[in-house]
């Protein structure tokens, strides 16, 4: 399965017309909203690229802004940028014509959806690994939905009814064929998967997150806000892993393939670095340890990139309103040699973490040919990482 992502940002944003600028143009953390999506794509490793979709007007001025984020983050994938058209499916259908030949499958994503979790990707990804022709996240409806029909109201069975959200994957051939098809026809579709389920294909459904919130109206702009007035409480974590080397699994140290690494022994993907930082933060909030988190009998997790255990660990992070202020990381290794793959881990942690590059201190060293480590059996790291809860003041 070659996959990509398509995230659209060509919306109009007419149901937000106090703002002056298009929804998905908005500012979060120092970012435009499409980008928040785009970097949570990146870390997944099954995608290949990103195609962002903007209106005609605005394509040139973003390319630009995505071009300087790209060399201040580079997220490892490609990326290509297209107009989009006059509504939505057209600004898909234009979104699936730039994806390359190669491409079999892709993740279509609404921009205004910034908080959508790698967990989410990966259900998503893990059914169109098994065959399905298009998948939809959905979330159970839990209100009562009544419909209208002339003058009466019917009752709809609640238990049947869901809430959809985006990413939604599909078989690109077959949704390609679904647009094309109705390119011209007027038919009430609000996503791509409606066009597919038009077209006679079969949609599955998985679990949504409540946390994967669209902008649309007014008050969730109150989502992109930063508490004001807040209390801070500091904390110091600290981490600690080791790998053997043994025949296994390729060598990574921050997300950052070593070629010519000896190989180490791991239930994940043994990204020593990594695993000591999550420690680290775990540490921060008192929520015990990585194998507790993520124990190695879990068969799920068996391969998984320590990229997205990072990432899973940041947002429970963000929940409790940990900011992490510095992180100090030492590999201690014989061999390989780390001085010149460190700029390459520490701009892959600045992307990963996204904070700034002066709150990274990485550091390397040998054991003098002392203990394991010197013995060249394995590998260790060790992470310390300075922090800061906020707090809205206690009203009393």
């Amino acid at each position: 399965m070659h996959l990509w992502s398509i995230i659209l940002a060509a919306g109009q944003g007419k149901r937000l017309p106090e703002i002056k600028q298009k929804k998905q143009f908005l500012t979060w953390r120092d970012r435009p909203l499409y980008w928040h999506s785009a970097r949570t794509f990146s870390h997944v490793p099954q995608i290949k690229g990103i195609v962002f979709v903007f209106p005609e007007e605005e394509r040139e001025a973003e390319k630009k802004i995505i071009s300087k984020l790209y060399s201040r983050e580079d997220p490892g994938v490609e990326y290509r940028v297209v107009a989009g058209g006059r509504e939505r499916r057209l600004s898909s259908l234009h979104g699936l014509q730039a994806l390359p030949p190669e491409c079999t499958h892709v993740l279509i994503h609404d921009a205004a959806r910034p908080f959508v979790g790698a967990r989410l990707i990966n259900r998503v990804i893990s059914a169109l690994e098994q065959g399905a022709q298009g998948v939809v996240p959905g979330l159970a409806v839990t209100d009562t939905i009544k419909q209208t029909a002339g003058s009466k109201l019917l009752t709809l069975p609640r238990n049947t009814l869901y809430s959809i959200q985006t990413p939604q994957g599909f078989d690109k051939k077959t949704i390609l064929e679904a647009h094309k098809k109705y390119m011209n026809q007027s038919i009430p579709i609000t996503d791509d998967a409606s066009l597919l389920e038009e077209n006679g294909g079969e949609v599955q459904l998985v679990g949504g997150e409540p946390e994967n919130r669209k902008i649309t109206h007014s008050r969730d702009l109150l989502l992109l806000q930063e508490p004001k007035d807040l209390h801070f409480r500091s904390c110091i974590g600290w981490g600690y892993d080791v790998h053997r080397f043994a025949p296994g699994k390729p060598m990574k140290l921050g997300g950052i393939p070593i070629a010519n690494g000896p190989e180490v022994l791991a239930h994940s993907d043994g990204d020593v670095l990594i695993h000591a930082l999550i420690d680290a933060i775990l540490g921060c909030l008192g929520h015990g340890d990585i194998g507790e988190l993520y124990p190695d009998t879990d068969p799920a997790l068996t391969d998984i990139c320590s990229g997205i255990l990072l990432r899973e660990v940041l947002t429970t992070a963000r929940k409790n309103c940990l900011t992490l202020d510095h992180l100090d990381l030492t590999i201690i290794t014989q061999t390989p040699k780390i001085g010149p793959w460190k700029n390459q881990i520490k701009k892959n942690l600045v992307s990963l973490l996204e904070i700034e590059p002066e709150r990274i201190n990485l550091k390397a060293t040998t054991e003098e040919k002392l203990g394991f480590t010197g013995r060249k059996e394995g590998i260790k790291a060790v992470a310390q990482v300075l922090g800061h809860f906020e707090s809205n003041p206690d009203p009393t």
